[in-house]
């Protein structure tokens, strides 16, 4: 599995190959269409992310020590930018979603291209992904380790 840097860098190299924003943006969405359906199971009121005006369910779970983030959204863009960060956070540990920012998406120039609310609800949902994270920290540091 790629560590985080290496994905961020590949999610900039393809948004600096796209020419424009339209480009960006259909290659937003393409990212929220290729997002795992999430089970209607978890499209439950305690995994939506709060701030976000659209509708985003994020579901986690621990795995071999590595945090797995499952998302959905009933707005396409939003979809598109909940799948990058599902691609950005997921299958990492906790310590390095805990210290790492989505730094790419003021490299790639996201945030001048997003509105006032996308931009807080995005907030949010990073926000979100760092709590889970800090909370299986915690569990796993509690758990009694073999001596």
């Amino acid at each position: 599995m790629p560590d985080i840097h290496d994905i961020e860098q590949q999610i900039i190299k393809e948004f600096e190959s796209l020419s424009d924003w339209t480009e960006r943006y259909k290659h937003i969405i393409k990212q929220g269409r290729s997002l795992d359906p999430l089970d209607d199971q978890y499209k439950v009121e305690e995994n939506l992310v709060r701030g976000c005006q659209s509708q985003v369910w994020l579901h986690t779970h621990l795995e071999d020590g590595k945090v797995i983030f499952e998302a959905d959204s009933d707005a396409a863009i939003t979809k598109g930018l909940v799948a990058l960060m599902v691609r950005f956070y997921s299958n990492q540990t906790p310590d390095d979603i805990i210290a790492t920012d989505p730094t790419f998406i003021k490299k790639i120039g996201m945030q001048e291209h997003l509105s006032p609310t996308r931009s807080n609800g995005l907030a949010s949902m990073v926000k979100q992904m760092k709590i889970y994270a800090m909370a299986y920290k915690t569990k796993m540091a509690e758990q009694p380790t073999d001596a």
